[in-house]
């Protein structure tokens, strides 16, 4: 009861500061802490400060047109303790992994995460992508199992706690300092987590065999409706000149726009003085890109361009290629009118409708798989405190749908699921859910 009740509190608050909106893309701007303020310290991990003033030299930026398609993968069957289906929340790309493959011109593997109401970590393998021009998953060669499905979480700092509708992100890092091997990364949140009893840490970390579980940890004082959904390397040269000893990018968006209304990044230090922080530290971390939380900031608002409170934004990834760059999130995009309440338009107030198949929440008249780019000079001020987090916006974006196998009308949500980086080689992966009956697919986008 405790739980319902702090929910349909919540709700309700929320829909009562969105009574004066029209749609979804209207408000201007809220008061978040001016730049001095903008560090979130504790832990161990590195500074929480940012570079100096002159941050890196200028490059270029990654356009949606360097992106060429390669195709798709299936995944393969079940292993350990769970499966593919209802995949595509969590995807990491490991350098060294499927040391013994063929020598396809797709070296490494990934690792994922599967069922989504197990939240399990597996290995697979990379094989060569295949374009189906009819969309069939029988076109697509399928996935080799390396290490089976394992429960990393269980009994990692009150992790296994989460339940309901949980997000899941992980990424690689190698050795930083003295540590002697690579790590997995990992966070987990879930859609309501404003209870006491849920208040637990987001993140952790484990080897690349699934073992030796460490954590687990929160970020500085930032709400865990902003941090705990994706997570990507920051390429070393920028974090040495701008986030020192914060090498990797955390954030979430949560629909509502309870954690900021556009994705949210905060570059975080998990080890660079060469041991992990001790189980339960607060994280350092430095704020790259926060819009205004419709559950904490005061009016006028800060907004994403064309921002709907139905958007998903599911992965990110901070792509390099010679002297360009690009940082960019991965999701699926309100479009249209927005509103809270049921599919069919119907609008969630007194008299409440009917809603016999559960699918009350936020929606648009139109979904489209989307990939914005961001300016990594512009987090770059941010960090710096030039200027403010919800300054940045899109420089650009790529419309997804037209590779995507699972086309289900125009009000169909999830498009697309996380992604993943193969920086040497300039690869994108990027997951599709339900593309293959229950499971998901991999696509892979060359940048070129």
């Amino acid at each position: 009861m405790i739980v319902r009740s702090a929910r349909v509190a919540m709700i309700a608050g929320v829909l009562l500061s969105l009574a004066v909106l029209v749609g979804c893309g209207a408000g201007i701007g809220p008061t978040i802490p001016s730049a001095p303020d903008r560090g979130l310290d504790g832990g161990e991990g590195g500074s929480g400060g940012g570079g100096g003033s002159g941050g890196v030299p200028e490059v270029g930026l990654i356009q949606p047109s360097d992106l060429e398609y390669l195709g798709a993968f299936r995944l393969p069957g079940p292993s350990g303790g769970s499966d593919w289906t209802y995949s595509g929340d969590g995807l990491a790309y490991f350098p060294q992994g499927d040391p013994d493959g063929p020598d396809d011109g797709f070296p490494g593997s990934l690792f994922g995460v599967g069922h989504d109401w197990h939240k399990q970590v597996c290995e697979i393998s990379i094989p060569t992508p295949v374009i189906s021009p009819d969309k069939s998953p029988d076109a697509l060669d399928t996935a080799q199992t390396l290490r089976p499905f394992r429960d990393v979480r269980a009994g990692v700092g009150q992790l296994d706690r989460l339940t309901e509708m949980v997000r899941v992100g992980i990424e690689y890092l190698p050795a930083e300092g003295a540590q002697g091997s690579g790590k997995l990364f990992l966070c987990f949140g879930q859609h309501f987590q404003e209870d006491e009893e849920l208040d637990v840490p987001s993140h952790m970390a484990c080897e690349t065999d699934l073992s030796g579980a460490r954590g687990a940890w929160r970020v500085g004082e930032a709400s865990p409706y902003s941090v705990n959904d994706y997570l990507f390397e920051i390429p070393a040269a920028w974090a040495a000149a701008n986030t020192p000893g914060l090498r990797l990018a955390t954030g979430r968006f949560r629909d509502g726009g309870w954690g900021g209304q556009g994705p949210n990044l905060f570059a975080i230090g998990l080890g660079s003085r060469g041991s992990l922080p001790a189980d339960g530290a607060r994280l350092n971390a430095t704020v790259l890109l926060h819009y205004s939380s419709t559950a904490t900031d005061p009016e006028p608002w800060h907004l994403m361009d064309e921002y709907h409170h139905s958007d998903e934004w599911a992965g990110g990834a901070w792509l390099t290629a010679s002297d360009r760059a690009a940082v960019v999130f991965v999701g699926t995009k309100g479009t249209g009118e927005c509103w809270y309440g049921l599919p069919d338009g119907t609008r969630w107030e007194q008299p409440y409708p009917a809603d016999p198949e559960g699918q009350r929440g936020w929606w648009s008249s139109g979904f489209v798989g989307q990939m914005l780019f961001y300016d990594p000079s512009d987090l770059a001020a941010v960090a710096r405190g030039d200027r403010q987090p919800w300054e940045p916006q899109p420089y650009a974006r790529l419309d997804l749908d037209p590779e995507l196998f699972r086309a289900m009308g125009p009000q169909q949500k999830q498009h697309v699921g996380d992604c993943a980086f193969d920086r040497e080689r300039g690869r994108l992966f990027v997951m599709e859910p339900l593309a293959d009956g229950d499971k998901s697919i991999v696509h892979v986008w060359q940048v070129q």
